[in-house]
């Protein structure tokens, strides 16, 4: 262990037990100050707050992007269905290598990639040239939330692991909304190039801090020293073999492709059929997500780890909560015909969506023990950026026969199926989190 490394991770942490493909082995944790783990998050959440902006950037400059390459609706859907399949099939690769090396070092990697990816998309001549670079930042920003979230598990215990994560996950929205709307006004003023470099170099920057401060919890350590080969088969199988992970995996891919194909094409439908410039149509069309997730989400953390208290299952019960209230507010979208009522829907909606937002990846880590998370959480990230990529398709398809807002009220019917799966399987869901938390007891 280096000398640097903090060994508490978290007030009251109890010894870890490590399990590697070859050995337990048991580390306990030093008395030392127990703020890193805190500061760790605000580390991260600066990283995930880049991550989401550079990702924004598109869903403000889409008109512009349509008017200089001349693209249709369905080109310009691809822009960000080719992005996300790209970052779907990169995540479960990264989440495996988030199994088998030093997650900090992981985390920090991407930025850089992805940051310099996104600073030369500006220079982008034509449609092909455009989709192949946004294609390397996808690549690059795919190796972020497995490790990230593995990480701060590690540093946290599971009494305040959905709060840990769900501060994180306020980067996520603070990030995708205000990176938008700046993106929007720079693109009203500058064109839409600037953006995108004014970004890349702001991850450039932060990648210097990270290397002095972001570091791996010693039990992480102790778990990648096994040999990797080993380890990153075990994971996968291990993942593979657990349905209630499996099953969590397909509600992902229903809510992340409801909330994707509202976040894509909202914005372009407030300036289309509304008439609102670039700068207001990011402001009522995803500004408003961004501010209800990142209102809700700290309120879903809390809630998931006070109902875990009291259930063993007690966070896929806020689960349930926040995707009923997301589906139950989506629908009046296809009466909206206003900036104002597009953006209160939109709000309201994503209140409930930020609840699921605040404890999907503390659920998932409910079910899966600490070597095999990053892998659990690439794999759930790999299906539900299938579904992000699939729904602009489908919508923009679907306008052509019904329009716009009905198209994008209809998706109001993922989020209910994803609630009907988290129902269904309470019982093998509740057999998976005994198991998970007998493995992190050491029995």
């Amino acid at each position: 262990m280096d000398s640097g490394d903090v060994a508490a991770l978290g007030a009251g942490r109890q010894p870890d037990t490590v399990t590697s493909a070859n050995a337990s082995v048991s580390i306990p944790t030093a008395a030392a100050p127990s703020r890193y783990p805190w500061q760790l998050v605000g580390l991260l959440w600066m990283v995930a707050f880049l991550n989401n902006a550079d990702r924004a950037v598109i869903v403000a400059v889409m008109p512009q992007l349509r008017t200089e390459f001349q693209l249709t609706a369905t080109q310009l859907a691809l822009i960000s269905s080719v992005f996300f399949w790209i970052y779907a099939i990169a995540a479960f690769l990264s989440g495996r290598l988030g199994d088998t090396g030093r997650r900090s070092r992981i985390v920090i990697a991407g930025l850089a990639f992805w940051s310099i990816a996104t600073g030369v998309a500006s220079l982008s001549t034509g449609f092909v040239m455009f989709i192949a670079l946004r294609a390397m930042v996808a690549l690059g920003e795919s190796t972020y939330y497995p490790a990230a979230t593995a990480l701060i598990s590690d540093w946290h215990s599971r009494k305040l692991r959905s709060r840990a994560l769900s501060l994180h996950q306020t980067g996520v929205f603070a990030g995708a909304g205000l990176g938008a709307f700046a993106a929007g006004l720079m693109a009203d003023r500058f064109g839409w190039r600037i953006p995108f470099v004014v970004f890349g170099l702001a991850g450039l920057a932060l990648g210097l801090v990270l290397i002095k401060l972001l570091r791996d919890a010693p039990q992480s350590r102790a778990a990648t020293a096994s040999p990797a080969k080993a380890s990153d088969k075990s994971s996968l199988r291990l993942v593979l073999g657990q349905r209630a992970a499996l099953y969590l995996c397909v509600v992902f891919f229903l809510s992340n492709g409801a909330a994707v194909g509202l976040t894509v094409w909202a914005p372009t439908y407030v300036h289309d059929v509304i008439g609102l410039n670039l700068g207001a149509s990011a402001l009522y069309g995803s500004a408003s997500i961004n501010l209800a997730g990142f209102l809700s989400v700290p309120f879903g953390g809390l809630l998931a780890d006070w109902l875990a208290e009291r259930s063993a299952i007690g966070r896929f019960y806020a689960l349930i909560v926040g995707l009923s209230i997301a589906a139950l507010f989506l629908l009046p979208f296809a009466l909206a015909r206003t900036a104002m009522m597009v953006g209160a829907v939109l709000l309201c909606s994503t209140l409930g969506k930020g609840v699921f937002d605040g404890c999907i990846y503390a659920a998932m880590h409910d079910i899966v023990p600490p070597r095999a998370r990053a892998t659990a959480v690439g794999l759930m990230t790999m299906l539900g950026f299938f579904g992000a990529g699939l729904m602009p398709l489908v919508i923009a398809r679907s306008a052509v026969y019904f329009g716009m807002a009905a198209g994008l009220a209809s998706l109001a019917v993922l989020y209910f199926m994803a609630v009907g799966i988290l129902l269904a399987t309470r019982g093998i869901t509740h057999a998976a989190v005994l198991e998970t938390r007998q493995i992190e007891a050491g029995t």
